[in-house]
């Protein structure tokens, strides 16, 4: 339990800002702009390898985030069993996973909120061990620098390229997930994990991809992969409940595209050319920012050994990067931008009033603050969080279900 100590000052109420302004996001009527950003917390429960499932646990963390008319985006979920990475992590590919993800969706659903699930496939970070033996896959045959949580190192276990009836498989699989996330688990959406470092990434950035098929050399081949699996993903469950998340200054995994702006103001454009029953209802990008790009190293110190030793990080952080020219190319063609990355209760009514996005997502306030939409309403002060206990725990429940509602009555931790 967070230590209680007495807040500096009193906060401003932002019920009155653009933040708690009414947004229509497909068929759902969103109340505020707040988002529960995506971050992998590691606490589902084991049920045979590579298969991990959401429990009561979960059902408690994203109930209790849920607000009337909020919108909520689960941590990354594996779209089939070798799309694994990490344990702990859930998928949506048996039917124990779907049951647990329904008793997830209904009780946001009983609170009047909305909720949406990150799909996602690893590539090459998951490792052989994670996979039964099985070597990873990837755009190429280059393995991530540093090592797998296993601590081998990835130079010993490298991934394999797929072939392109493989990358055919994975869209199809991506899809079914997509169905079955909607239809059975009883999400209102899904948004398609293209960030990171992760697999429809690894085709993205042309450091990694050295492919010399459809699939790889020019932007407009290392785009078809992605292209391709939001077009299924709209087919299987409408446009309007498929969201798309991408993180262009990604230096995470051993990302870094040589002209990051030029490439992904590309794949901004053909996503805004689709017709409409292919366009994605919103895309979510991450902020350029220097500690954001430190928060992704943290990461990887969380979950393994920390491979980026290069200076990238500090390099990222002298860049007047910018999310804006993608946003430009995006939002006219009816698009919704999600923008992430360090949001507060200061710049993010900003970030919307300025009409530099439409929704802000928040990621590490929402782990630290249940009440979080409510908090920000009424100009509560905040818990800080943890970030020993963002990637798992012992107990499970250490920084996941122990943070407390703002009660006014008692002290509360001051703001991090």
């Amino acid at each position: 339990m967070p230590i209680a100590v007495t807040p500096p000052a009193a906060h401003a109420a932002l019920k009155d800002t653009v933040l708690f302004s009414p947004l229509k996001l497909g068929k759902l009527n969103l109340k505020h702009r707040i988002v529960q950003a995506p971050n992998t917390r590691m606490r589902s429960e084991f049920e045979s390898r590579g298969v991990y499932v959401p429990g009561p646990r979960m059902v408690k963390y994203y109930s209790d985030r849920s607000s009337d008319g909020g919108l909520q985006i689960t941590e990354a979920t594996d779209i089939a069993l070798n799309a694994s990475a990490y344990p702990g992590v859930p998928g949506v590919f048996t039917d124990s996973q779907l049951q647990g993800w329904k008793k997830v969706t209904d009780a946001v659903h009983a609170k009047g909120g909305f909720i949406f699930t990150q799909l996602w496939h690893t590539g090459r970070a998951s490792c052989s061990a994670q996979r039964g033996g099985e070597r990873a896959v990837s755009s190429g045959d280059q393995p991530m620098p540093g090592t797998y949580l296993d601590g081998t190192d990835t130079k010993d276990d490298p991934p394999r390229a797929l072939t392109v009836d493989e990358i055919h498989s994975i869209t199809t699989e991506w899809a079914a997930a997509a169905k079955r996330a909607v239809e059975v688990a009883g999400f209102d959406g899904i948004e398609i994990h293209g960030a990171n470092g992760y697999l429809l990434e690894q085709f993205l950035h042309d450091n990694i991809n050295n492919r010399t098929d459809e699939y790889g050399g020019s932007v407009e081949n290392r785009c078809r992969f992605l292209l391709e699996v939001l077009t299924a993903c709209c087919d299987a469950i409408g446009a309007d409940k498929v969201g798309l998340r991408l993180s262009p200054y990604n230096y995470f995994q051993g990302t870094k595209d040589s002209d990051p702006n030029a490439h992904w103001s590309y794949l901004c454009g053909q996503i805004a050319s689709l017709p409409d029953k292919h366009k994605p209802v919103y895309v979510h990008m991450i902020e350029p920012r220097f500690d954001e790009v430190l928060d992704e190293q943290q990461k990887l110190a969380a979950l393994a050994n920390d491979s980026s030793k290069d200076g990238t990080a500090a390099e990222v952080g002298k860049q007047a990067n910018s999310l804006n020219i993608f946003r430009n190319i995006l939002q006219p063609s009816g698009i919704l931008f999600l923008a992430c990355g360090n949001f507060n209760r200061d710049n993010a009514p900003t970030k919307i009033k300025s009409q530099e996005a439409d929704l802000v997502a928040m990621g590490r306030h929402f782990i630290a603050n249940p009440d979080l939409a409510e908090r920000l309403q009424n100009g509560w002060p905040l818990n800080a969080y943890d970030r020993s206990t963002f990637y798992g725990a012992d107990p499970p429940e250490k920084g996941y279900n122990d943070y407390p509602f703002y009660n006014p009555s008692q002290e509360v931790k001051s703001e991090a």
